[in-house]
């Protein structure tokens, strides 16, 4: 028997454990602390071992106790960042395709695999309100912005064959509230991150399309040429959603690109329609179905209108990867489309997650996610030591304690940093934070099919006692 193979016998031994491990998890995920009571020392102990030359065989499973036991456990209390808790179902399908380990380079490396993918991307372009996008699975929503500002780079200042060397002067736009992929975006297709022009947000942190006119009028009129303008469909901190249609008219009327960052919010077009008015004029889109789709990591997603242009940005082809049929389905190959070319099936999770519960099952569970965001901002309201900093369109709710009536920003900016810690170090609710306006804020993002009634119920109490457990900042003499 070759080294690496095991029977079909220990092989279904293994998965038996597996499963078994994985189903412990799941009904006992209530009952865990969200962040696990561990130290840095405690964990490298643990894992940062040698390499055996000789295997352990079934033993080896064993550890995998003490990894679940030192992972954070992302139940219906778990808040922060923008993530779901993983679908139980489309963890099987991820199974499946590491077992089937297809390579979704071209039809002709995964038949099935190839087509599912871009039957899943159909649906999400069609989902969201921009029937006859195409486009392709990324790791993320970074990827896919990286992607969609390749495509824009390239559409306005070709750059792919002599780089940008003698190019004019140019631009990309995004508001001040602008997720982190994008500046790392501006820099890696060359433009640099000093030619990111941030816009002013109005006070509910969407971008102000009369302050994107002045930008765009005022560069063009100094010889500059405008790129992009990167929208927001669901801003990190506050879930806003920047006005689609206002900048889309802007940009195109500059000849600019359109892209929206959707990673966040842009899924939640399933049951909100009516709040993504103009996303259909964008020129590219991310959105991220392991936020708003509740899928395992990693499933991202970048759509577009114009497939000739992702063609002139991404194809180039060896010899050895020349494709061998004139066919339009059995000659179609993603490398000539997106940045990739050897990655896993990410399409069969979302493919099985989606037929297995319906697209009905998604848009329940987020309008529930809507529903408790609202719930959440009322609570808040109603508290007298707290303040309610913003409640954006979406389920991101920002806040803040007030310490006392008389106290310096700073001071309470101070706390509110000691009480994030604190609240975290307890494991009952598991929130993030958001620096709005100088305020040092503490975020509640509700992207979680667990998350019931009695979850919310239980944040303000939580943060509350966890409050009175911090020591108040003295005050400085003057």
């Amino acid at each position: 028997m070759d080294p690496l193979e095991i029977s079909p016998e220990t092989f279904r031994r293994l998965a038996d454990t597996i499963a078994d491990l994985s189903c412990d998890f799941l009904t006992t995920l209530d009952s865990k602390p969200i962040f696990p009571k561990t130290s840095g020392v405690e964990v490298e102990k643990l894992f940062s071992t040698e390499l055996p030359e000789q295997g352990m065989g079934a033993e080896a499973l064993s550890a995998l106790r003490d990894v679940i036991a030192h992972s954070r456990a992302q139940n219906g209390r778990f808040f922060g960042y923008v993530q779901g808790p993983g679908e139980p179902v489309a963890a099987l399908g991820d199974l499946m395709a590491s077992i089937l380990n297809q390579n979704m380079t071209a039809w002709r490396s995964s038949p099935s695999g190839v087509t599912i993918e871009r039957t899943v991307v159909r649906w999400l372009a069609e989902v969201v309100g921009c029937s006859g996008f195409v486009g392709t699975l990324t790791g993320g929503g970074s990827a896919a912005n990286l992607m969609g500002l390749t495509m824009a780079r390239e559409a306005k200042i070709p750059a792919n064959e002599r780089g940008l060397r003698g190019a004019p002067p140019s631009v990309i736009y995004a508001s001040d509230q602008v997720h982190m992929a994008v500046p790392k975006a501006v820099a890696m297709i060359g433009i640099g991150r000093e030619n990111l022009r941030t816009i002013a947000c109005d006070s509910s942190y969407r971008m102000m399309p009369s302050q994107l006119e002045k930008a765009l009028r005022r560069d063009k009129a100094e010889g500059i040429t405008p790129i992009a303008v990167v929208a927001s469909a669901g801003t990190v901190n506050t879930g806003a959603i920047d006005p689609l249609h206002e900048i889309a008219e802007i940009a195109h009327a500059h000849s600019a690109w359109m892209h929206v960052d959707g990673a966040y919010g842009a899924l939640a077009a399933i049951a909100v329609p009516e709040k993504f008015g103009g996303l259909a004029q964008a020129d590219s889109i991310s959105l991220d179905p392991h936020k708003w789709l509740y899928q395992p990591l990693d499933c991202g997603c970048l759509l577009y209108r114009d497939l000739p242009m992702a063609r002139q940005t991404f194809a180039y082809t060896g010899d050895y990867a020349k494709q061998l049929s004139d066919d339009p389905i059995e000659g179609f190959a993603f490398f000539e489309e997106s940045i990739e070319l050897s990655r896993r099936c990410r399409a069969l999770k979302l493919w099985l997650s989606l037929r297995y519960h319906g697209l009905g099952a998604f848009r329940m569970a987020i309008q529930r996610d809507l529903a408790h965001a609202q719930r959440l901002v009322a609570a808040v309201r109603d508290c007298a030591d707290l303040e309610l900093v913003a409640a954006g369109e979406l389920s991101a709710v920002c806040f803040r304690h007030l310490l006392r009536p008389d106290a310096l920003e700073e001071e309470r900016n101070q706390f509110n940093m000691a009480l994030m810690k604190r609240i975290v170090r307890r494991g009952r609710v598991y929130l993030s934070n958001a620096m709005l306006d100088g305020k040092f804020c503490l975020r509640v993002c509700i992207v979680n099919h667990l998350t019931k009634d009695s979850d919310i119920e239980a944040v303000l109490p939580e943060v509350l006692a966890a409050a009175a457990e911090v020591a108040i900042p003295a005050r400085s003499k003057a």
